[in-house]
């Protein structure tokens, strides 16, 4: 029995969102597969103490050896691709229906001559068609229900309708006009079949026209004063987006398409494919692979920028489809030897692994020449292209968000077992050549636009593992008062504001000579620090990094040697390459790419970034709330933002006048008149 702390997702890792979560054991085989509105707080369920567990639970939980998940939009999409795992996995934990172990389906006869829809269970017949497969049989019930109010079929058994064609009167779904009754001759044989072509049409996918026609038929009804009629297509509509849910369509025009998504860092990219038919989503599958050629050492964030990722998007498509139509070939080739219905044949041959359109990210490097070559293994026109707007883009944006989570989360697997962080600290150590792994490491990086609104930030990791509550948040202010400032000046100021804080916090050590740094803190008025939790650091780390190479490791070195720091190891980290750059070294480090300890200082270095950008932000929209006021003589930071505060935004500020602004604590007739002209220039 496994543990299940051993493979629990680190805390703040699972998302939020709706998604589909799978248990796998030691073998990587599906044990499990569930959906949550909140996959943090319905996976956290699964992890708590196992005696509060229900036993199957706990067993299930023990069992296992691993979870994944996949986010997606909505619930509705969540539903779907839960039971699509499910009857594709067979997980042995999942709950199985008692009669049949087999999933409800609503089917429509059509070989009868008055077709019927019907809830189903069992092996598939000639001469059905099939929609589902669905939750529960009250499911396709009120599937049913809400349908026949537009597309009013027969449900009825077949001794029913022999009964009620011997009575010569309709049953009360006729009455209430939920069946077009042909059992009395209400329709024909040929309009019923009409309305169960429709009806198979709707379920299919093929959604906007039946909405766009009774759209149109309910805005006639209305404009010729015909309310009643209009009213009751404006129920039809109603239920036809009920039935939409429950359908799980996620895109209404019937669409074949496939969908791929991709997220990369500076070594790897994460590629994931969502395949839709019928409008629903079929199945999901994911890659992370290294980046070759230019692509190597982009930073992250650049997917749509960078041209080698265009290369990769025409290798993957031409392999992935290459060879499920070659697999297709292989599966249709045993079928046939072992002899099938040509009718299945046929059907059988007219499915393609490659759908009629591919919506991607990134456009191929070589757009026609993907097109063709898809169009060829298909045997009809192929479009690759990149969603622009609606539905398809929304769901597009959807497949890109799983492909940035399952890229996090290969991230995480290397830093988040113990074994492994001890494997990357024991690789830093050795690269940089330390007495000791660096138990505590601080990355800061410089968040700026063109020089303006210029913050910074320092992380700290503890064994590998990140401690906010010792992250540090600067903003640098313009000493030179040109509003602007770069980025190797910034680095330097930290790298002293840090070490001096220290400093001062240790002087009083029996021992030492008590250190004075008022020297220091006149030299360095611009810059303001703002902890997250208003505590002190203990010590010092082991390891310090800065974001960038060799100019801005030698601007932190020249504060080391001023404020005698020399127990601290400093390294820069550029970006590009992912090269370690050393002070006194006129050639940089290079980990290999698959090494531990690259990975956890690229881990560093994007918490750093990320914390920076943050900040920056949010400075940026103080600074941008107050902009309009900047240049009023004899008003402060103080004033302005009393002023917003009283006002609530600067639009309302501007809808004033020159006596409600005086009404501002701290403001006279001149400062108010003064606001006031500059607002109404």
């Amino acid at each position: 029995m496994a543990d299940p702390t051993d493979y629990r997702p680190a805390p703040g890792t699972i998302p939020t969102d709706p998604g589909v979560y799978k248990f796998r054991d030691a073998s990587r085989r599906v044990v499990y597969v569930g959906k949550a509105k909140n996959l943090r707080s319905r996976l956290s369920n699964y992890f708590q103490d196992l005696s509060q567990l229900h036993p199957r639970t706990r067993q299930m939980v023990q069992a296992a050896a691993s979870v994944e998940w996949t986010v997606v939009a909505s619930e509705v999409e969540a539903l779907q691709l839960e039971y699509t795992w499910i009857k594709k996995f067979d997980p042995k934990f999942n709950v199985k229906y008692r009669d049949d172990k087999t999933y409800p389906f609503l089917a429509v006869s059509t070989g009868e001559e008055i077709p019927r829809a019907f809830v189903y269970r069992g092996p598939r017949r000639k001469h059905i068609r099939y929609f589902g497969p669905y939750s529960h049989a009250w499911a396709i019930r009120e599937t049913l229900d809400l349908l026949t109010r537009v597309f009013p079929v027969r449900t009825c058994s077949t001794g029913v309708l022999n009964r009620h064609r011997q009575l010569g009167r309709p049953c009360l779904l006729g009455y209430i006009d939920k069946c077009c009754a042909p059992c009395v001759g209400r329709v024909s044989p040929a309009e019923h079949r009409r309305i169960v072509d429709d009806f198979c049409s709707f379920m299919s996918g093929h959604t906007d026209a039946v909405v766009k026609n009774i759209t149109r038929q309910m805005e006639k009804a209305s404009e010729n004063l015909e309310f009643e009629k209009a009213a009751r297509l404006r129920d039809d509509l109603t239920a036809i987006s009920k039935a939409m849910q429950r359908q799980a369509v996620v895109l209404g025009d019937g669409t074949d398409a496939d969908l791929v998504g991709l997220a990369a860092d500076e070594l790897e990219v994460s590629i994931q494919i969502f395949h839709v038919r019928g409008g629903r989503i079929r199945g999901q599958r994911g890659w992370v692979v290294d980046k070759t050629g230019d692509s190597f050492g982009r930073a992250a964030g650049d997917v749509d920028s960078d041209p080698a990722l265009a290369e990769m998007v025409q290798n993957f498509l031409v392999q992935f489809y290459g060879d499920a139509v070659e697999r297709e070939n292989d599966t249709t080739g045993t079928i046939v030897r072992r002899g099938v219905d040509k009718d299945e044949h046929a059907d059988l041959a007219r499915v393609s692994p490659v759908p009629r359109e591919v919506l991607v990210q990134v456009l191929p490097s070589d757009v026609e020449e993907t097109c063709d070559f898809l169009s060829k293994l298909r045997g009809a026109k192929v479009t690759v292209r990149v969603a622009q707007r609606g539905d398809k883009k929304a769901l597009a944006d959807t497949v890109a968000k799983n492909a940035a989570e399952a890229l996090k989360q290969h991230k995480l697997k290397r830093t988040g077992d113990l074994t492994t962080r001890s494997q990357a600290l024991g690789d830093i150590q050795q690269a940089l050549g330390m007495e000791d792994a660096p138990l505590r490491i601080e990355c800061t990086d410089i968040s700026h636009i063109s020089g303006t609104d210029v913050v910074a930030s320092l992380v700290v990791f503890e064994d590998g593992l990140p401690k906010k509550s010792d992250y540090r948040r600067y903003r640098i202010k313009d000493a030179a008062g040109d509003g602007h400032s770069d980025d190797v000046a910034s680095i330097a100021e930290i790298t002293r504001r840090r070490f001096l804080r220290h400093r001062e916090d240790i002087r009083r050590v029996p021992g030492e000579d008590e250190f004075d740094g008022s020297r220091f803190r006149d030299e360095a008025p611009d810059i303001e620090e703002q902890s997250t939790d208003g505590r002190k650091f203990a010590y010092p780390p082991q390891l310090f990094i800065v974001d960038g190479g060799a100019p801005q490791v030698a601007a932190a070195r020249e504060v080391f040697d001023e404020l005698g720091v020399t127990d601290v190891t400093l390294i820069g980290l550029a970006k590009r390459l992912e090269e370690i750059w050393v002070p006194d070294d006129d050639e940089p480090v290079i980990l290999p790419r698959g090494s531990h300890g690259l990975f956890l200082l690229q881990h560093i270095r994007d918490e750093a970034h990320r914390f920076a950008i943050t900040y920056h932000r949010q400075q940026r929209s103080k600074r941008l709330r107050v902009s309009e006021l900047d240049g009023v003589a004899g008003l402060g930071p103080a004033r302005r933002t009393e002023l917003v505060k009283h006002f609530g935004s600067v639009k309302r500020l501007k809808q004033a006048t020159v006596e409600e602004i005086r009404e501002v604590k701290g403001f006279g007739p001149q400062l108010a008149q003064a606001v006031h002209d500059s607002l109404h220039p």
